[in-house]
């Protein structure tokens, strides 16, 4: 859980407190891991399963070849943060990796009329 507290605070100290965290999102398959988990409830924030047709929808700033080929999705991070903010949705911070290089993380702003302050998280 050490890399995705560290991935998640290093993303959220480089949005320059573009609005509140509202809740993880990953593929659904991570969303399953204790670590994960124990994050998002440490956290208090709810946990979005996404599923691997919403993540390969999704246009991602950065490209990784390893998770490109894996996963069909440039940044399973950017994807997930952009699919659990919904239609219109725009990235806060680009695929920001923990110093261990075993999590990535990415926000998106939830894009709602009169509401733009708050953003998803992905891990």
């Amino acid at each position: 859980m050490a890399s995705l507290s560290d991935a998640l605070a290093r993303a959220e100290a480089a949005s320059d407190g573009a609005g509140q965290t509202a809740l993880l999102a990953s593929a659904a398959d991570k969303c399953a891991t204790q670590a994960l988990q124990h994050l998002a409830q440490r956290r208090d924030l709810p946990l979005y399963a996404v599923e691997p047709a919403d993540l390969v929808a999704q246009e991602t700033s950065t490209r990784s070849q390893a998770v490109q080929k894996a996963r069909r999705v440039g940044s399973v991070a950017e994807a997930s943060a952009l699919a659990a903010a919904g239609a219109g949705a725009v990235l806060v911070t680009a695929r920001v990796i923990s110093e261990d290089r075993l999590a990535s993380c990415a926000l998106a702003r939830i894009v709602e009329p009169g509401d733009r302050a708050a953003k998803g998280t992905s891990l």
